[in-house]
């Protein structure tokens, strides 16, 4: 466990299977990221796929724990941001596409024995087309949340800004949504996502620290590496704390042109925050 942390931290990385390195995640190829990470002493990796399924499992853990690290999550940004599929798309077609891929990222995550997340795939609405396009929606997310607790794996729904979405920005929508669901599901909170929506995040974790399995940290305002000093950290580890928080933390923001700097700057944020007396 990372030095003063007591929960594991986790990385943005890339799979093999992406066209391209994810803005928000570490600039560099699988199996040279997770080195670099290592040696800066994370816990681990959040791993974004675009089209892999539960016989890349395997490949993907032996790249991971050859450095040392552990795949903590697995996440389906790549399915919008790279292929264009979302759950709401008006061709039944890109839907099917887009259903697909992340039931084999949910397969994936199971093989591993880890949660998936679902941000801004689930798209965005068109005029006219809302309640059908929210329709569409819900019907796939509880598919996907019933076929990730079917293989293992629990789905982590990420409350997100109107920017990416127009379905459950909040924590609170998120969850009655969740709520509803035939399948267990959590949630990931983002502090990018939750400031965007000008929701408080630390109490946003204390009072959802039990249904998060991942809190996504970013600087304010910038959304790059965090900064030594930042006064609200001390603040989140303390929400965390009460709120009874067992999930883990990732960096997930831009790399400033240099992941490794980028990595170690957040890397010692956190560490330094950490030692903070509570």
């Amino acid at each position: 466990m990372t030095a003063g942390l007591p929960w594991p931290l986790a990385y943005t990385v890339t799979g093999d299977d992406c066209s391209a390195p994810m803005p928000l995640g570490y600039a560099a190829p699988l199996a040279e990221a997770v080195d670099h990470l290592a040696e800066l002493g994370y816990d681990g990796v959040e791993v974004q796929v675009r089209d892999s399924g539960a016989a890349n499992a395997e490949a993907l853990a032996r790249t991971v724990e050859k450095a040392g690290l552990k795949v903590l999550g697995i996440g389906t940004g790549p399915v919008a941001a790279q292929d264009r599929l979302t759950l709401t798309d008006p061709s039944p077609d890109v839907r099917r596409h887009a259903l697909f891929c992340l039931l084999g990222a949910a397969r994936l995550a199971g093989e591993l024995g880890v949660p998936v997340t679902l941000g801004q795939t689930r798209g965005t609405f068109l005029p006219g087309l809302e309640d059908m396009q929210r329709l569409w929606a819900e019907r796939a997310v509880q598919y996907l949340a019933e076929e990730a607790a079917g293989c293992g794996s629990r789905l982590l729904l990420e409350p997100q800004s109107r920017a990416n979405t127009l379905l459950w920005h909040t924590p609170a929508e998120a969850l009655a949504f969740i709520d509803a669901l035939d399948a267990p599901a959590g949630l990931v909170l983002d502090t990018h996502h939750l400031d965007a929506e000008d929701v408080d995040a630390a109490v946003a974790v204390a009072d959802h620290a039990r249904v998060t399995g991942c809190l996504q940290l970013a600087s304010p305002s910038t959304r790059g590496p965090l900064t030594i000093g930042d006064p609200r950290l001390p603040t989140l580890f303390s929400a965390l704390r009460t709120g009874g928080f067992t999930g883990w933390l990732t960096l997930e923001h831009t790399q400033d042109g240099d992941s490794r700097k980028a990595a170690a700057r957040s890397w010692t944020a956190l560490t330094d925050a950490a030692a903070v007396p509570s």
